[in-house]
């Protein structure tokens, strides 16, 4: 099966991109550099092509009880472009996936909600939805958007003034949303990002796609700067910081509490109590190696005296902070921030201390 590929593929191909495959899509993964891509959204503002997100519209009646059987987090809170992060467990509490819910404006009286699944995991999470509303006699519309929408992210300190100058429309606060119009063309507009700084995310159609991103003069960003600005953030990325097939983690192992709202009953909702109530056995830290070596994901961590007790799931040299930073489960006795472990870079240990986590201030 070939890769898919977001709207503007020949558009970034012209501009010299390099790309690579994520989630099944052929993704820009740099335009000039990570570097450069990376300072320009910490120090002023650039503009990442995410449309390899899936996009899933539930509206209808119970609409409000689909959503909040199948997420972690209290959906029946949001008023209409609120927004809230939240996991997508089974019934052992292992998450599927994390993502963001959209309180859409209603339609014919109803609720809607557009919730956004990572790369390559919309057609698994409609067919979720599907089979759960089915099951439970719920009287609900799922579509799965993916294909019909593209995905823009403006990030950075400038991004309220470069948004400003070229959506019509009301500018928002955090974790909000509305409706707006960029070049003539009627977008979603989110206050919302990966990256730890202020920001904007717009949802569009696929068609208009090139001339929304004409219309926010910036750097252009690929997958590789995104990275390591979520990494700097603390920000989990599924198939590093949990996967259901080979690693997997329940939303308290892997710092995300705060979306979890155990007075909803959602499907895992009494597994994760029972964790909540004993304490996880392991929880993700952030990590600092303290001497030359960077760490990278599938490293193990071993204590002061040598014993292995865990695996760095996403590692990089941080941009921001000239220093190698990480991310790793660990046995809860060791996540105190602070605590002396070791990463081992090739067959070598090198000294490394428990951060607190985003490593950076953000936004």
């Amino acid at each position: 099966m070939s890769a898919r590929r977001p709207p503007l593929f020949g558009v970034h191909e012209g501009r010299g991109a390099s790309f690579t495959d994520f989630g099944g899509w052929q993704m820009p993964v740099e335009f000039d550099s990570i570097r450069t891509e990376h300072a320009a959204v910490r120090e002023d503002v650039g503009i990442f092509d995410v449309s390899h997100m899936g996009e899933i519209v539930v509206t209808g009646p119970d609409a409000r009880e689909l959503m909040n059987r199948l997420t972690t987090n209290d959906v029946a809170a949001l008023a209409v472009g609120d927004s809230q992060y939240a996991a997508i467990v089974d019934e052992a509490g292992t998450m599927l996936d994390d993502t963001i819910v959209y309180r859409l404006p209603d339609e014919d009286g109803a609720p809607s909600y557009l919730f956004v699944p990572n790369a390559g995991h919309d057609e698994t999470a409609y067919d979720r939805w599907i089979d759960h509303r089915d099951a439970w006699g719920l009287e609900a519309t799922v579509e799965n958007r993916t294909e019909e929408c593209a995905m823009f992210a403006v990030q950075g300190p400038n991004s309220p003034s470069l948004v400003a100058d070229a959506v019509e429309g009301p500018d928002v606060d955090r974790f909000a949303a509305t409706h707006v119009t960029v070049a003539g063309v009627e977008c979603w507009m989110a206050r919302t990002g990966y990256t730890g700084e202020d920001g904007y995310e717009f949802v569009l159609p696929w068609e208009e796609a090139e001339t929304v991103w004409d219309a926010f003069d910036c750097q252009p960003c690929g997958l590789g700067a995104r990275d390591t600005l979520r990494l700097e953030g603390g920000f989990l990325l599924g198939g590093n910081e949990f996967d259901h097939g080979s690693n997997p983690r329940t939303p308290i192992e892997a710092g995300i509490e705060f979306a979890v709202e155990l007075e909803t009953e959602f499907v895992g909702r009494d597994a994760l109590a029972a964790v909540v109530a004993e304490g996880p056995e392991e929880r993700l830290v952030g990590l600092e190696v303290l001497e030359r070596g960077i760490p990278r994901t599938g490293y193990d961590v071993a204590s002061p005296d040598g014993e292995t007790i865990g695996t760095v799931t996403s590692g990089t040299m941080s941009p921001t902070l000239g220093k190698p930073i990480g991310l790793a489960y660990v046995p809860a006795a060791y996540a105190e921030p602070g605590t002396a472990l070791a990463v081992v870079v090739r067959g070598e240990p090198k000294e490394a201390r428990v951060e607190a986590t985003p490593f950076i201030d953000i936004a």
